[in-house]
């Protein structure tokens, strides 16, 4: 029987050097007469562990890393098929620290599988949630997400139950389910992470979407930027088609769900959920006015639910353990796990997937070990390119929505991004409105004007031209971008900027820019 060796084809590992790693065992493996079958599989997220090679031996699978191609010969004369010491070795998969004290419910098998074996899917109670949903009424699924708790993972945090009720009582002849898989925040990869990984979480999320709300079509608007992520994606679809999970007659039950992956140019703006509809339809993609809600006039002018992937994979589990189990885990009213994305300047970069409620420090410090460099943290941005720069001083503040909210930072779709004290705040406030300026669609003034003036204001205190007249300018030009422009885009880039000014005061002096000129 072949010994399964284990090398990840996600798009972080691969940018590792995890093909290099994977041909060079296939090739030594060959070469010393091993019977060796080399599974590609997801990422368990532990970047600063990647390519991680795992081996399944007779007392479970186990894990070295970081793998090159130059350790295969050492790994192979070390015996590692049969778990020998070496330099790299890590022991048992399941027992590496940071994966061990996560919580991961809706990552459960990501990393475990073979990303498009509907067997291995299976194997590890994969369908469960769609099978129980299959028994239910569509009400009943809907109340049950309600109960669970459950919000919107893109940023928005909208309760998942109401936004599904709305399109489930909307009339109509026709009804569609859309995964926003449009994944642009700096520092996030959650989405990609689990459709290169496991796929089918997110197909069978979707069709209890469909089933709960009438719909009979969904479609995943991804970016092309992940070419691994929309080829995974569409294999995956293929394999549940021909058996029977997508199509006419969803497992024998005669109820039909079918869907597709549609591919955008990777404009930052189609993030956002009418833009994103524009775009699917063809059009530019730029901001609608609402109302009308997409839940009411979406795709093609239908009712449409359109939801973040890791909110769509977050489905099946309640379905397969009831809502109380996936409401047991966070704080407040955030609810379930949350897939936490650690990069930047940070020692142990990765995917992080817990329950609301761990404080921002431990969360840097401690997960995620401190700065790569050694040096002192001096900031945290959490949400993306639009969110907060958050100082030590705000370390002690809960990973839960209304708590960030109450210290005027949002946690968007997660991403946590750690700067050291060399890091130049009023530099990055300067990226937030350059950014705005260059990903703006352009339908509203705030956002398309605001922008540019932001970072020509920015200049001019760069340049020292009189700090006390363009810190009060563009207080005022973030206060009207943030309460007059029609999506988040403008509304939001207000965040990173006025936190900057807020909590790094110093950086926007000119004599802290005398200093570093020199």
């Amino acid at each position: 029987m072949s010994i399964k060796v284990y090398v990840p084809l996600d798009s972080g590992s691969v940018a590792l050097g995890a093909d290099d790693v994977a041909t060079a065992i296939a090739q030594k493996a060959t070469t010393a007469g091993a019977d060796v079958k080399v599974v590609r599989n997801g990422s368990f997220g532990m970047y600063w562990l990647e390519p991680m090679v795992e081996v399944e031996t007779s007392h479970g699978r186990v894990a070295y890393g970081p793998v090159t191609p130059e350790d295969v010969d050492a790994l192979f004369a070390a015996d590692f098929l049969t778990g020998g010491e070496h330099k790299l070795y890590l022991g048992r998969t399941e027992n590496i620290p940071f994966l061990k004290s996560q919580t991961r419910l809706t990552f459960q098998r990501c990393g475990f599988i073979d990303p498009v074996s509907l067997e291995d899917y299976r194997a590890y109670d994969g369908l469960t949630g769609l099978k129980n949903a299959l028994e239910m009424t569509d009400e009943q699924i809907v109340q049950s997400v309600t109960d669970s708790g459950l919000r919107g993972r893109g940023g928005a945090g909208f309760p998942t139950g109401i936004k599904w009720k709305t399109v489930r009582d909307a009339p109509a002849d026709q009804k569609y389910i859309v995964c926003n898989a449009d994944e642009g925040d700096s520092g996030t990869f959650a989405d990609r992470m689990i459709m290169e990984g496991e796929p089918f979480v997110l197909i069978e999320g979707m069709i209890i979407a469909g089933l709960a709300t009438g719909a009979t079509k969904g479609y995943v608007y991804t970016r092309s930027e992940y070419p691994a992520a929309i080829r995974i994606m569409n294999e995956a679809i293929e394999v549940a088609r021909a058996n029977g999970v997508l199509g006419d007659n969803i497992l024998g039950s005669g109820k039909t769900f079918d869907m597709e992956v549609r591919m955008g140019a990777g404009a930052y703006v189609c993030g956002e959920e009418t833009s994103l509809l524009n775009s699917m339809e063809g059009k530019r993609g730029v901001v609608r006015a609402k109302p009308p809600l997409p839940a009411l006039e979406g795709f093609m002018g239908r009712p449409t639910v359109v939801n973040n992937v890791i909110s769509l994979c977050s489905v099946p589990v309640i379905l397969e353990k009831g809502a109380d189990y996936y409401r047991d885990f966070g704080m407040g009213r955030s609810r379930g796990t949350i897939p936490i994305q650690i990069a930047g300047n940070v020692k142990h970069g990765g995917l992080y997937e817990v329950g609301f409620g761990l404080t921002l420090g431990e969360i840097v410090e401690q997960i995620g070990g401190g700065t790569a460099t050694g040096r002192p943290i001096k900031a945290v941005q959490v949400g993306g390119p639009l969110g907060a720069y958050f100082p030590k001083e705000l370390f002690d503040t809960p990973f839960d929505y209304e708590e960030f909210a109450k210290r005027d930072g949002l946690i968007g779709h997660a991403g946590v991004v750690v700067f050291d004290d060399t890091v130049d705040l009023m530099k990055q406030a300067r990226f937030a409105m350059e950014f705005c300026a260059i990903e703006s669609c352009g339908k509203c003034t705030p956002c398309r004007i605001g922008s540019i003036r932001g970072t020509e204001v920015v200049d001019k205190l760069t340049r020292g031209e009189d700090p006390e007249l363009q810190i009060e300018l563009l207080t005022d030009l973030c206060n009207t971008m943030k309460f007059g422009s029609l999506c988040a885009l403008g509304g939001f880039t207000p965040y990173p900027v006025m936190s900057a000014l807020t909590h790094f005061p110093d950086d926007f002096k000119p004599h802290a820019l005398d200093i570093a000129a020199e």
